[in-house]
């Protein structure tokens, strides 16, 4: 048989991207296309699932241009955790104040649900250990009930389906309500065996989606990642894909998920890490964007306070799931160097390897830049505290500015910002140790990977060394990894469990040591 290919299909937060895959874990192109967000008032993000659908297919038909649709074997989507809302014909419902039905989507950034996000804590509820022992207003619970609280009558009286994005692209693709157990067991209070715990959603004020066998928001039909969902690509989704009907589909991933699935099996053999001869729980992955999210792995379900989880199957069936996370950390970097009077002078360039550039500059050496900082510090919880601290509310603060605006300040705020972010993760580290988590190398993938000071500061601040894999788009391959398992060319998503020989996502890396160097 000839080469073979599958589709990865990753929805970010501000573009929609696909890659087409081989058989041997290569990527043979990939597309991307921008989606809009909306933000109506403060702390309200909203995007179209209209339009993100639209973007789906655009960017699969380009990457298969040219292909053979019989060699096409499968399809997987990621997403981020943002909630989708549908009547009872599946049409958009609005989840704005001014009734737009294309704006039906709560961005998970979309912190407008902070209030009802503490009622719940308050409520100490049992299914509160499983994220932390704090709601936080970026998972579904809180945003489902600022809805029924503020818009009552244009939104929850009409809304028939409350989708998980990843599982409103599966719906979407293959016509199946299946849903993902990523999805309901992070974001939702799901808990398998067990399922839906019916006294919590009765506490908190939405008894109502106990109705029907929990009909809206996901019944007890879910699946682990990868496996296959329906009968594959509907007439309908075919065509928009450009791709067969009954091609495979297999069960979504939130997106970071995605890249957590894409990195942690890469092959460190020969570089003499820490967690070479360990079992992969020794490692966690770190995906860096707009937000972060640091994905460890266990055996055993570890309770960490302030982060969440233990979810299980969540990303690798039959292992547990903790994962901590910053609100905002490439979108902070931005947010800083946008905002000071100085940006004029990097804007027509790359701005962040600009400023790496001019520190390297300013220190005389690479390994000097750490020491640039020394007077200057930043509390980076511009967007609140994702973890461990839980804290939605904390608010974002810089010490040791004087009245200087020029390029040097500029850069010097930008490298207190990185090292204040990679503090941050060395705070979730330690949580997680002192939990159970027995963690010695770093795995990074992301956008913000792709930026060398920021992964040798992360390096330096916790002493651990962080890998690169050579296949930088590890979101996309994790998503592709799911519709190669859905097609059942693989019997599963773990590392070294497949019928044919390993699926190949283990590249090689290249890592950045702690001390300054690295490579």
């Amino acid at each position: 048989m000839g080469e073979v290919y599958y589709v990865g299909v990753d929805v970010g937060t501000a573009s929609v991207r696909a890659a087409l895959v081989s058989r041997s874990g290569q990527l043979k192109s990939i597309a991307q296309e921008p989606i809009s967000i909306w933000e109506p008032q403060a702390d309200h993000y909203v995007q179209s699932s209209t339009e993100i659908w639209e973007k789906c297919c655009t960017v699969v038909k380009r990457v298969v241009r040219g292909v053979d649709r019989s060699r096409v074997r499968g399809v997987g989507f990621d997403a981020t955790c943002s909630l989708v809302v549908l009547d009872q014909s599946f049409q958009p419902v609005s989840v704005t104040q001014d009734g737009d039905r294309h704006k039906n989507v709560v961005m998970w950034m979309d912190h407008r649900a902070e209030g009802q996000a503490a009622r719940i804590t308050q409520t100490s509820h049992g299914v509160l250990n499983r994220v932390g022992g704090v709601m936080s207003p970026e998972l579904q619970p809180p945003k489902l009930l600022w809805l029924k609280e503020n818009l009552k009558e244009s939104c929850w009286n009409t809304a028939a389906h409350f989708f998980d994005l990843p599982d409103f692209l599966s719906w979407k693709a293959t016509g199946s309500l299946t849903r993902s157990l990523c999805t309901l067991v992070c974001k939702w209070t799901y808990c398998p065996p067990e399922g839906w715990d019916p006294s919590f959603w009765i506490a908190i004020g939405l008894e109502d989606l106990v109705e029907n066998n929990f009909s809206k928001i996901g019944n007890s039909v879910t699946c682990p990642p990868g496996t296959p969902v329906g009968d594959g690509l509907t007439q309908e989704a075919a065509a928009g894909l450009g791709l067969n009907v009954g091609t495979a589909v297999g069960a979504s991933l939130i997106d970071a998920h995605a890249g957590g699935l894409g990195v942690l099996g890469a092959d460190v053999k020969g570089f003499n890490l820490p967690c070479e001869d360990q079992p992969i729980t020794a490692r966690m992955a770190m995906i860096c964007g707009t937000s972060t999210c640091h994905m460890a792995i266990s055996q055993q379900p570890l309770f960490v306070p302030g982060v969440w989880g233990p979810c299980l199957s969540a990303m690798v069936p039959g292992m547990w799931l903790n994962e901590g996370g910053q609100s905002a950390t490439g979108r902070l970097i931005d947010h800083m160097v946008q905002n000071h009077p100085a940006h004029n002078q990097v804007q027509a360039q790359a701005q962040q390897s600009y400023l790496n550039n001019h520190l390297r500059s300013m220190a005389g050496s690479l390994s000097a830049v750490d020491l640039l900082g020394s007077s200057l510090h930043v509390w980076p919880d511009f967007h609140g505290n994702r973890s461990p601290l839980a804290d939605p509310t904390l608010k974002g603060m810089v010490t040791g500015l004087s009245l200087s605006q020029s390029l040097d300040d500029l850069a010097l705020l930008y490298l207190a910002t990185v090292q204040a972010l990679a503090l941050g993760t060395l705070h979730i580290l330690e949580a997680m140790r002192e939990a159970g988590h027995d963690i010695r190398t770093l795995f990074f993938c992301g956008g913000l990977s792709k930026n060398p000071l920021f992964v040798q500061i992360h390096a330096n601040a916790t002493g651990l060394p962080v890998v690169l894999p050579d296949q930088t788009e590890a979101v996309l391959l994790g998503a592709a990894v799911l519709g190669a398992c859905g097609s059942q060319d693989y019997s599963s998503i773990q590392v070294n469990d497949t019928k044919s020989g390993g699926p190949r996502h283990q590249e090689k890396g290249w890592y950045a040591s702690s001390g300054g160097g690295g490579r």
